[in-house]
């Protein structure tokens, strides 16, 4: 961190994680000695969070915590890992090898597809820990820096169909994840078994700094007109602007985020404020310049207000893109025009540009696994046997099999359908819903998401059916508590958990991903959410214009006010 005192830094007590970060030997901790130590299955002390900037979080299954408790048993630790995999791109060999760890080494047996356009293991207990991150390794993969006050995941939008401004943005987003990556190499020398080599302490980390960053920071590429990634849930995104089907540069938009605390007036979600245009050469440098802005100006005193969103808020965006300009030796130009028309995935199969096909898969909750009626995770094996193109992880936890020769389509196609994988059937609205992985897994979780999704989009598709609009959809998410994994602050109808069984109840959003919905209901059960949907659904059925979407009607009807400056209306 710069030793230059700043106004814009904010003194006082720093957070505990502060402490934390400067006393782990850069990220080693003694994570160590705690892998030794069989007479827990969990990380102790400083190393529960430290494991996070390695691309884990401790968990226990909380179905059966209470259960464990009475019979004097510590909670059933395990780790859930999420791989670092910029753009989402696995080639069929690692796969293979992913599906086949889940199947021998996992409690639950599953691949989670995840909303920052990776794969999830969830239930690998402490024996097996080393073991999958030499087996990720050996195919390539590794899970640094997707947790944690680090930049993590690069995501890119999914869009094979254009190939070459694709290829073109996938290859910036797996520069910038590599540019902003940890230094340490104490990734390497706990779970790869490297030589540990001395290091002068100075030059560890010249991005990110001995402390890190103030707080997790979420980076996109995004390739208009899809906003598939959401580029409002993130600290940084780089919106690709084109000429003549080539990228000349990118617009930079920054400070957008979508988590807050219940009761908490002084967190809020918020939009990504638009910097301006810069040329492709000058990417990393305003990537690098943004992160080290926030890392010496973030708030490092309150971790809730720690975010690239609230410094923007608090030392003014001007202030603040006048320091980017000035650590990256690039000014912004104008922004150049683009807009969003769709956000979520193009179902299906699509013939790119290049000849090849590509095949869109829905796969509810991204959860890969063999289910009684459906045999998905075998289903994805099989393909993997003999795809000759790439596997695509969507932003939205969906799958695409792209660069499919023509001569294979059909094969393709037949396994899609025999595994239950491709459905002709499948309505509107489930494939514009979407939820966290919540309960019974994530520590956070105040009410259920994924499990409940189902039967939630089941009511969703009574309604519409009951108002005579199912040839439309609602943009609608879950999450089980306020943290914004299931991106819900950018949905038309979105349930944030607040205790079991209950949740907020925000509309307003758009379908373009560009409006923060308000709420509308607090602390309301399954029951009464529906109900408020039935008669908000009705009206919207009688009394729309032409095309307008559910989000749009309910602002232009009164029946919520928009959100326009999130710090100053969120909570009006």
């Amino acid at each position: 961190m710069s030793n230059e005192k700043s106004p814009f830094i904010v003194e006082g007590k720093l957070a505990d994680n502060e402490r934390l970060k400067a006393e782990s030997r850069h990220l080693r901790g003694t994570i160590e000695q705690d892998l030794k130590d069989d007479l827990t299955g969990g990380f102790t002390a400083d190393n529960f969070q430290l494991i996070r900037f390695h691309g884990m979080y401790q968990q226990d299954d909380r179905d059966i915590r209470a259960e464990r408790g009475k019979q004097k048993l510590e909670p059933l630790h395990n780790v859930m890992l999420r791989a670092r995999l910029p753009g989402g791109i696995i080639t069929p060999t690692q796969w293979q090898q992913i599906d086949r760890f889940a199947d021998e080494h996992t409690m639950y047996g599953s691949i989670r597809l995840t909303t920052r356009q990776t794969f999830q293991f969830h239930g690998v207990l402490k024996p097996n820990i080393k073991l999958m991150h030499q087996t990720l390794n050996k195919v390539g993969i590794d899970s640094i820096a997707t947790a944690g006050d680090v930049n993590r995941n690069v995501l890119c939008t999914s869009n094979p169909i254009e190939s070459q401004l694709h290829v073109e943005a996938y290859e910036w987003a797996k520069k910038i994840s590599e540019h902003l990556l940890p230094k340490t190499r104490a990734y390497a020398e706990i779970w790869l078994d490297a030589e540990k080599v001395a290091t002068t302490e100075a030059s560890v980390e010249p991005i990110l700094g001995d402390n890190y960053l103030p707080r997790k920071f979420k980076t996109t590429v995004v390739i208009p007109p899809h906003n598939d990634v959401d580029v409002h849930a993130n600290d940084l995104n780089f919106v690709a602007i084109a000429e003549n089907g080539k990228l000349v540069g990118f617009n930079v938009l920054v400070g957008g985020g979508l988590a807050m605390t219940h009761g908490d007036h002084s967190t809020y979600p918020r939009k990504a404020d638009d910097f301006g245009f810069i040329g492709v050469n000058d990417t990393l440098a305003i990537a690098e310049a943004v992160v080290t802005t926030q890392r010496d100006w973030g708030n490092r005193v309150n971790r809730k207000n720690a975010k690239t969103k609230y410094t923007l808020e608090r030392v003014g965006v001007d202030n603040f893109k006048a320091e980017v300009e000035k650590r990256a030796g690039v000014s912004f130009a104008a922004s150049r025009p683009y807009s969003f028309t769709t956000r979520g995935d193009r179902f299906g199969w699509a013939e790119g540009i290049d000849g090849k096909h590509h095949l869109t898969l829905y796969i509810e909750n991204g959860r890969i696994l063999d289910f009684a009626d459906k045999p998905l995770k075998t289903g994805c094996l099989e393909i993997a046997k003999v795809h000759q193109g790439d596997f695509r992880l969507t932003a939205n936890q969906n799958l695409i099999i792209a660069g499919v020769p023509a001569q294979q389509k059909d094969k393709i196609d037949s396994l899609a359908r025999q595994y239950g994988l491709l459905e002709d059937n499948v309505s509107g609205q489930r494939l514009d819903s979407m939820a966290c992985v919540s309960l019974p897994t994530c520590p956070l979780a105040m009410a259920e998401a994924e499990r409940y999704l189902p039967a939630a989009i089941a009511r969703m598709e009574t309604l519409l059916h009951k108002h005579d609009v199912t040839r439309d959809s609602i943009i609608f998410r879950i999450t089980g508590c306020p943290n914004g994994c299931g991106r819900a602050m950018l949905s038309e109808v979105g349930l944030v958990g607040k205790g079991p069984g209950k949740y907020n109840l925000h509309i307003g959003g758009d379908r373009e991903g560009t409006r923060i919905p308000r709420m509308y209901r607090e602390n309301i059960g399954e029951d009464e959410i529906f109900e408020e949907l039935d008669t908000l659904i009705g009206r919207w059925a009688s009394e729309r214009n032409d095309n307008e979407a559910f989000g749009d009607f309910v602002i232009r009807a009164d029946i919520i006010k928009p959100v326009v400056d999130s710090a100053r209306d969120f909570y009006d």
